[in-house]
């Protein structure tokens, strides 16, 4: 497949245009220009590209790119050695950040609602990057919920406030996502699911009633990435791997 063609496709799948975003979407570092291999994983990191370059991988997929907005930008120390392990092995790297959190089926918010059995009614917050929707079950605790992603992600996650309460209602948005919390209960949600938790995120927890549960930026934000694989190997028939890279967060 042709990488510009590769790059169109991805970019009308995730609907780049659309979303206003603090990276750029798309192609980040340009490679050769056919592609066979597709390496995705969750960031650009040193790890990943290593891999892709032992796997002998054309491209590399990821949700965390190399350029956001307000860096210094510099090409050095990390980011100069990401930059020409890439160039030096002609690996192309495509990054896309927003776009891969809103997908509608292949999204970070859209496989960890499928991957937990939450039914969606629908979207909140900023851009409607915030779902909403039901719990497996109808009895199940704040507590409950907890226990159950924590089994499904591999991952001891952090609950904030009542246990007890029980969640019909549970709103979710993966990775650093805590600022949507206020949103989220105005929205009528029982239960805020997110990756990252801040100080002030413990005390709107306690004092609103709504448990606040942080399962894990790096944990919440793997199934984007791995559904894009196995979309680029039916629907192309590329080979696409997914690579989940040791990440404790």
């Amino acid at each position: 497949m042709q990488l510009a063609e590769l790059g169109a496709q991805l970019d009308a799948l995730l609907d780049t245009p659309r979303l206003k975003d603090y990276c750029p979407n798309g192609l980040q570092v340009e490679g050769r220009t056919e592609v066979a291999r597709v390496l995705c994983g969750v960031t650009a990191s040193q790890a990943l590209i290593d891999h892709a370059i032992g796997g002998d991988y054309d491209a590399v997929f990821v949700h965390h790119g190399l350029f956001w907005r307000g860096d210094d930008g510099r090409v050095t120390g990390y980011r100069r050695r990401r930059l020409r392990a890439l160039l030096a092995n002609d690996i192309s790297l495509f990054a896309y950040h927003l776009p891969l959190d809103m997908h509608p089926e292949l999204g970070n918010n859209a496989q960890l609602g499928a991957l937990m059995g939450w039914q969606v009614e629908g979207r909140f917050a900023d851009q409607g990057l915030g779902w909403i929707g039901r719990p497996a079950r109808a009895d199940m605790t704040a507590g409950d919920l907890a226990v159950t992603i924590g089994a499904s992600l591999r991952r001891d996650p952090m609950l904030v406030g009542d246990a007890g309460r029980v969640v019909r209602r549970v709103a979710w948005c993966t990775g650093a996502a805590q600022g949507y919390f206020e949103q989220a209960i105005l929205a009528g949600a029982d239960l805020y699911v997110s990756g990252e938790i801040s100080e002030q995120t413990v005390h709107l927890a306690r004092e609103s009633g709504v448990p606040y549960l942080a399962a894990g930026h790096h944990a919440t934000e793997r199934y984007g990435a791995r559904a894009v694989a196995e979309h680029l190997a039916r629907q192309f028939g590329l080979q696409a791997d997914f690579v989940d890279l040791d990440n404790p967060v």
